[in-house]
């Protein structure tokens, strides 16, 4: 199996070979790693790095080549248009989607002093941030979580933004200041879950990779990648969806498009049976349109890359 070499994509795909060794003890698995371009290139903003799933194209090389036989992703990172001969074969273990803030002293967002430096990657979070706190300054920040937690903590920032879910993983929630509000930070598609793609020609592959499938955060996640993808947007430009299911048998897809600067955020919901979660994510990009998020994302694809892949 490939994966990328920081510690967090090492513990996600140990997660994905526990899951296939309860299965089918009998396998054995050899983990390949692999370094991206994301990986490689840490001296810019991911939005400017204009290249499509900047996290995961080395992967899939690997993939295609044969090098490997399957990949482990953060789903987040995947792109809603797969190759042709590439399928995702699983989706499994979904950790608390939400964004989460870190900060110095415990100092919740609300109590941050004006003009207090905020890093964050993300040109999501950044928009949806400012529009409640436009008094902030937020700065880029690349690295591993480690890295950028170091980088707090030599005072670098006052404070920064990162996803529970990879907090979580790493036995790091004691470095957790105030886990985010969806209504306030609503996460990227797919935040918090883990994806394995294979060849999809490679029949028993998928037949044995979809034995770990977690089916809920299957259909959470293609209501999520259905708006995304029907949107045409990436992580170049600022959209939220998250999808939950508030009782058995029901899904409910929140989202949000907002202006970079954060002078504006749109925002709405859909429910629906979850086994129309395709459907649902369709309706509310046309609820969105509806309500003017294409002009937003028009003029942002104007103005930036098509990069895919936030950290």
């Amino acid at each position: 199996m490939g994966t990328r070499e920081s510690q967090l994509a090492r513990l996600q795909t140990d997660i994905a070979v526990q899951r296939l060794r309860a299965k089918l003890p009998e396998q054995r698995f050899e983990i390949v790693p692999v370094t991206t371009h994301g990986d490689k290139v840490q001296d810019r903003p991911i939005a400017d790095l204009g290249t499509r799933g900047v996290f995961v194209k080395e992967l899939e090389k690997a993939l295609l080549a044969g090098e490997v036989d399957f990949v482990v992703h953060s789903l987040k990172d995947l792109p809603t248009d797969l190759p042709d001969n590439l399928l995702l074969a699983a989706v499994l273990d979904r950790a608390d989607p939400r964004d989460v803030l870190v900060s110095r002293d415990k100092v919740t967002l609300a109590e941050l002093p004006t003009g207090s430096r905020v890093a964050t990657s993300s040109r999501r979070r950044v928009a949806q941030l400012k529009f409640v706190r436009p008094d902030l300054e937020f700065v880029d920040m690349r690295g591993n979580i480690q890295t950028r937690l170091r980088k707090h903590d030599e005072h670098q920032c006052d404070a920064m933004v990162l996803a529970a879910a990879g907090l979580i993983r790493l036995g790091l929630t004691e470095r957790v200041t105030e886990f985010l509000p969806v209504e306030l930070s609503t996460p990227a598609v797919g935040q918090g879950a883990l994806a394995v793609e294979c060849r999809a020609n490679d029949r028993r592959m998928y037949e044995m990779l979809h034995q770990i499938e977690d089916v809920e955060a299957r259909m959470q996640t293609l209501a999520e990648r259905a708006f995304l993808d029907q949107m045409g947007g990436g992580c170049s430009v600022p959209i939220g969806a998250l999808a939950v299911c508030p009782a058995a048998g029901l899904l409910r897809l929140t989202c949000c498009v907002a202006e970079l600067d954060g002078s504006m955020i749109l925002r709405s919901s859909v429910e629906g049976e979850i086994g129309r979660a395709y459907e649902l994510g369709m309706q509310l990009a046309e609820k969105m349109r509806a309500m003017g998020a294409e002009d937003i994302l028009a003029t942002l694809r104007q103005s930036t890359p098509s990069a895919i892949s936030a950290p």
